[in-house]
């Protein structure tokens, strides 16, 4: 066994001792449960003339002209779910700082580079469950609640397929987006912190303010959120669109590469400025 699969090992024994991961799915399973249940209900009752788009405050076009409901209730797998699993990437490695396992790692294996490039790796397999538990949530009740309301949910079709392993892709990149930034920041406070007030309030308003011109739009496509919908194809974000037309994303590949960008941006400067530093 080479010294790479014996770091990449012990980076998955370091995962699935925890209660982390699991903990971290489970709240996320039940948040985008409840979304996706919720908002299928709403929507999709509008769109079978169960429930009157006046009653529900929508007006008189519910959902028109933003597209099929589905893809967008099957994208906040992503869209909302896609905090937990940079949570879980950042913990995963803050969580080395603190607890001191960097220093028996490093004694065990003094390739840093490896080590790190182990635990990118370990992360973007357990990200991509967290995606694969996301869908779970989203597509699995959403669907359910869909069709209830005699509405066609597309799982049949190969776009939604096409959205789910995109969604998959995103999710594990985002791990390791999580990565990059505990190498960067080595406080597990300081980084729930960034991460939260970044992907709840930060990015949310610096799109919501980009969508008014169109030179600030195009910038906007490139916020890491923005990537990220832009990958999966499909975002509930577009529908806060002023002027009643929904945002303009950017191609798919488009958005996997940007959103790779910030990942190896953040993993490749914690690497040169933190990650070589003595850590006792």
């Amino acid at each position: 066994m080479t010294s790479f699969s014996r770091a990449l090992g012990a980076e998955f024994a370091k995962l699935g001792t925890t209660r982390l991961w699991w903990v971290l799915a489970a709240v996320m399973f039940g948040y985008i449960a409840l979304l996706a249940g919720g908002l299928s209900a709403l929507f999709a009752g509008i769109e079978s003339g169960a429930i009157s788009p006046d009653a529900a405050g929508t007006g008189s076009q519910g959902l028109a002209g933003f597209g099929s409901l589905p893809p967008l209730i099957y994208s906040f797998a992503s869209s909302v779910g896609y905090v937990f699993p940079v949570l879980l990437g950042a913990l995963a490695t803050t969580g080395e700082f603190r607890h001191q396992t960097l220093t028996p790692t490093f004694l065990a294996n003094p390739r840093r580079a490896q080590v790190l490039g182990a635990k990118t790796i370990a992360l973007f397999v357990v990200g991509a469950v967290f995606g694969v538990v996301a869908l779970l949530a989203s597509v699995g009740v959403g669907a359910l609640v869909i069709n209830a309301f005699d509405v066609d949910p597309l799982l049949a079709d190969s776009a939604t397929w096409a959205l789910i392993g995109r969604t998959v892709l995103a999710m594990a990149i985002w791990s390791t987006i999580g990565v990059g930034l505990g190498v960067l920041v080595h406080s597990q406070v300081a980084s729930i912190v960034i991460v939260l007030a970044f992907t709840q309030f930060v990015e949310p308003l610096l799109r919501f303010a980009s969508l008014f011109t169109d030179v600030t739009r195009g910038i906007g496509n490139y916020l890491p959120g923005a990537a990220s919908d832009a990958l999966v194809g499909a975002s509930f974000f577009t529908l806060a669109a002023p002027g009643g037309t929904p945002a303009a994303l950017l191609e798919w590949w488009q958005g996997g590469l940007v959103l790779m960008a910030y990942m190896l941006a953040a993993t490749v400067i914690g690497y040169a400025v933190s990650w070589k530093r003595d850590v006792t």
